[in-house]
């Protein structure tokens, strides 16, 4: 399961665990200091948002060549690109900060960080161990001419596959990036599953845009989605080439986040780092 529906906000795996992780350290550290010690809580947003502007900056440092020539990409974080490590070691640093000039807030802040980020680490430990025990759904799609095409045949390489429609607005900004890189990486297999439109629609799509797709298929009743569990678009999956899933990306893509999450499949596989900055979308 990728995605988790809260009414009529669809709302990604991670994302919630996060947030639930929030909201326990902020349980346990009121509790404490109840007990004696001051209320950690708004420490505890604030090294959210710490931990958040870290993680955003260790990313956009470490695929600057990639943000260099659009700066205002640096703020557009819907490509998800975080850091996670740069994220935690700012929260540590924070905490020892608050700790060290407010001590009746270190014993409320240390238990409320500790059950926070055991939940937190728990959790993503067993959601990323489910993931990545999926394999690649035996499932039959149609192509443009309406012949069936059954998913299995990409194996053998490296496969992305993502989930897309016309009308879904960071599927249509993604697609340069997409269209790119499947010229950049040809030891991978790019698969485009339209959900719940017409080949029609979709060629006047490309047509008009001048996009060239290499692999488009249709998914009328949405089965790949219901499969993989995720309920959002865009959405991209990467298996490797035994079709074992290693990875998958809700929201738009950026180059920088592509390229990071096409590391989990295979590093071998990615061009030198100068050829696609040479032609930036």
């Amino acid at each position: 399961m990728l995605t988790v529906n809260l009414g009529p906000l669809t709302m990604a795996l991670d994302h919630l665990l996060l947030l639930c992780a929030l909201g326990l350290a902020t349980l346990v550290g009121w509790r404490v200091a109840k007990r004696g010690g001051d209320n950690p809580e708004s420490s505890l947003f604030s090294l959210f948002l710490l931990g958040l502007l870290a993680a955003r900056l260790g990313f956009v440092l470490s695929y600057w060549p990639m943000y260099r020539e659009d700066p205002l990409q640096i703020v557009d974080i819907r490509d998800g690109g975080f850091l996670g490590w740069a994220g935690l070691l700012a929260v540590v640093l924070g905490a020892l900060w608050f700790g060290w000039r407010r001590p009746a807030l270190r014993r409320p802040l240390g238990w409320g960080l500790f059950s926070g980020a055991l939940f937190w680490l728990l959790a993503s430990w067993a959601s990323n161990l489910y993931e990545q025990n999926t394999r690649l759904p035996k499932l039959s799609l149609l192509d443009a001419q309406g012949q069936a095409v059954a998913l299995e045949r990409y194996r053998g390489k490296p496969l992305v596959i993502n989930l897309w429609a016309t009308w879904c607005p960071p599927c249509r900004r993604e697609m340069p990036v997409l269209q790119q890189a499947q010229h950049e990486y040809p030891d991978m297999h790019f698969v485009f599953v339209n959900q719940g439109e017409t080949p029609q629609i979709v060629t006047t799509f490309l047509a008009t845009t001048g996009l060239n797709l290499s692999h488009v298929l249709f998914d009328a009743g949405g089965q790949l989605a219901q499969q993989v569990g995720s309920m959002a678009l865009p959405t991209t999956l990467f298996y490797d080439a035994e079709g074992r899933l290693v990875g998958s990306h809700l929201g738009e893509l950026s180059r920088a986040s592509l390229r990071h999450a096409l590391g989990a499949i295979d590093r071998s596989a990615a061009p030198g780092a100068a050829e696609p900055e040479r032609n930036p979308q």
